[in-house]
């Protein structure tokens, strides 16, 4: 092949991929404007999915009103329920002083609202009988979402009794198990109610309605974990029992095939 031949060749390829790159640039570009007119009608389904299912839980909100109601009467043939609850749950219980725990064995009544709309908010109430902490009758935090989705946050201030404000504890406080808790600053389970930093984040506002509300009894089940451990070490004592009483036996039956060798020694010596 000439020189000038393998020119032309050399030209010929290089337009080619050219031409090819074009080709598919454009095609790279139609395909990204499908995508998003695609994507466009996924996110339309996604409204409207959203709009049926808030519907639906709108519908089955009401639907559970009856029934939270009638646990609430059941819960409150039981004493120190609310309580237990919460001492019982990991998170909560974290948050859980001596003094605390003493405040909540008063509480009575927990109940959650979620707002007509669902997504604007909820409401959480405590219902605490006479106590030596605090006057109100009623504690309540509600959270909101404003029409541009800023959130807020707003509680019952509590009319703390004279040198029983538990929010001014002592930092370092000792619980009932003898353990004690270590705070970086004063803090109590009622900080929760004057604490608006982070409305749209609140983690024990959101394990309460999410967690807790849905089905108290799984938490006010949960076994005592000295219970357990009591029982594990009676446990084994019997197993440890067993096992003397095992020896024993064995012992015995070798005491019997000693007096059995004897005896035959014995025969053995008449003859």
């Amino acid at each position: 092949m000439s020189a000038s031949a393998a020119k032309v060749s050399k030209k010929e390829l290089n337009s080619n991929y050219d031409g090819a790159d074009e080709t598919s640039e454009k095609e790279q570009q139609e395909a990204i404007e499908h995508i998003d007119e695609v994507q466009n009608e996924i996110d339309r389904l996604n409204e409207q999915a959203s709009e049926e299912i808030l519907k639906v839980e709108q519908k089955y909100n009401k639907l559970r009103q009856p029934f939270f109601q009638k646990r609430s009467e059941l819960i409150a043939k039981i004493p120190n329920f609310w309580v237990t609850t919460f001492v019982n749950h990991p998170q909560v219980s974290a948050l859980l002083g001596e003094e605390d725990e003493e405040a909540l064995h008063y509480l009575t009544r927990v109940e959650v609202t979620e707002f007509e709309d669902i997504k604007s908010g909820y409401r959480i109430d405590f219902y605490f009988d006479e106590n030596p902490y605090f006057e109100n009758k009623v504690l309540s935090k509600e959270f909101h979402l404003n029409e541009s989705g800023d959130p807020s946050s707003k509680s019952t201030e509590i009319k703390w009794k004279s040198g029983k404000d538990l929010t001014k504890r002592s930092s370092q406080t000792q619980n009932k198990a003898g353990k004690k808790r270590q705070h970086e600053e004063p803090e109590s389970f009622f900080t929760w109610f004057t604490d608006h930093s982070d409305a749209g984040a609140d983690e024990l506002g959101e394990v309460i309605k999410d967690d807790i509300w849905p089905n108290p009894l799984q938490y006010y089940l949960v076994p005592d974990m000295d219970d357990e451990e009591a029982e594990g070490e009676d446990d084994d004592d019997e197993e440890g029992l067993e096992d003397i009483d095992e020896e024993g036996d064995e012992d015995d039956g070798e005491e019997d095939e000693d007096d059995g060798d004897d005896g035959e020694d014995d025969e053995g010596e008449d003859d």
